[in-house]
């Protein structure tokens, strides 16, 4: 297997990280699996016919096209190469290569130098913004960071709620005015609260929906319009939150956003609820784009780094 920053043997893992990781891609890791048919019993040869349902199984698995023909090509040149004689070479090849597609774009969290470093987050509705707030913010406050949490999904009363929960448990400080609020004035005061109180990170959430999409967008544009009149260039990083299940329509999303507020990070969630995992691959193919973070369940843990090799190999697990 190859090696990364945490052991990848899921016979002896160094934690439950790899566990919750290997778990939360399980129905991905099935289709793909399953696409290939006996492989995994080491009984395939590995000719044309196989690298077909290959290319099959990951296309099915929302690796996409451009990837995927990618991944296919350099597995193709090996195999001409007779690089490849079982299926167990074949699993590490493939490993290899997802990891070259997905290695530029893992890249970690950091608080910059600003202070407060904000960073705003985006995305549409239910797709986990709220509770990936949370999970980052006990993550930094771990850290000995000082944070404070802006509640500018004003449109639904639910999410203030979560958010003052989520502070509550974190003992972080949120600013809000209630439901119907003008967002880009929660976020404004929040940032300038965080500056009077020394606060480290300010976390501002976000309305995923409006009666409209273009309301939506146009929302977005506003607060950060307002953010950038504060003296320190706020917002410092716009992380988009991306709900694996819905597929290659996370690629809309992303192209959406960012011609809107101008995405410099992602995260995806939800991983352990679909067999579209493969989406991750599409998405670091087709944008570049850092991915900071991927949720694999609904525990205050299961906000993780995203680590390409780690990734790979959860996601090939079952083969060879």
């Amino acid at each position: 297997m190859l090696k990364g920053k945490r052991k990848l043997d899921p016979v002896d893992p160094e934690g439950s990280a790899w566990t919750r990781l290997r778990g939360s891609l399980a129905k991905t890791r099935r289709r793909i699996s399953e696409g290939v048919g006996d492989l995994i019993l080491g009984e395939r040869v590995i000719d044309a016919e196989l690298l077909d349902e290959l290319e099959t199984a990951l296309l099915v698995a929302d690796v996409g096209v451009d990837a995927t023909r990618r991944v296919i090509h350099a597995i193709k040149a090996r195999v001409s190469r007779r690089e490849l004689g079982n299926a167990g070479q074949l699993r590490e090849a493939l490993a290899r290569e997802l990891v070259e597609v997905l290695a530029p774009v893992a890249k970690q969290f950091e608080v910059g130098v600003e202070r407060p470093y904000v960073v705003l987050v985006v995305g549409v509705n239910g797709v986990g913004k709220t509770t990936l707030i949370g999970k980052l913010a006990k993550r930094l406050v771990g850290k000995g960071h000082a944070v404070l949490l802006a509640a500018g999904d004003t449109f639904r009363a639910a999410a203030v709620e979560q958010l003052s929960d989520w502070g509550r448990r974190n003992g972080t400080a949120v600013i809000s005015q209630g439901k119907g609020a003008d967002s880009a004035s929660v976020i404004y005061d929040a940032i300038e609260a965080a500056k009077a109180r020394g606060v480290d990170v300010v976390l501002a959430d976000t309305a995923g929906r409006l009666q409209a999409k273009a309301g939506l967008m146009d929302e977005l544009r506003k607060i950060k319009r307002v953010m950038g009149r504060l003296e320190g260039g706020a917002p410092h990083e716009v992380l988009l939150v991306l709900d694996a299940g819905v597929g290659q329509n996370a690629l809309s999303q992303v192209s959406e956003f960012d011609n809107a507020v101008g995405v410099s990070s992602l995260a995806v969630t939800k991983l352990d609820g679909t067999a579209k995992a493969g989406i991750v691959v599409a998405i670091a193919a087709a944008t570049g784009l850092p991915v900071r973070f991927i949720g694999v369940g609904e525990g205050a843990d299961d906000l993780q780094d995203f680590e390409a090799e780690a990734f790979a190999n959860a996601l090939l697990a079952d083969l060879g």
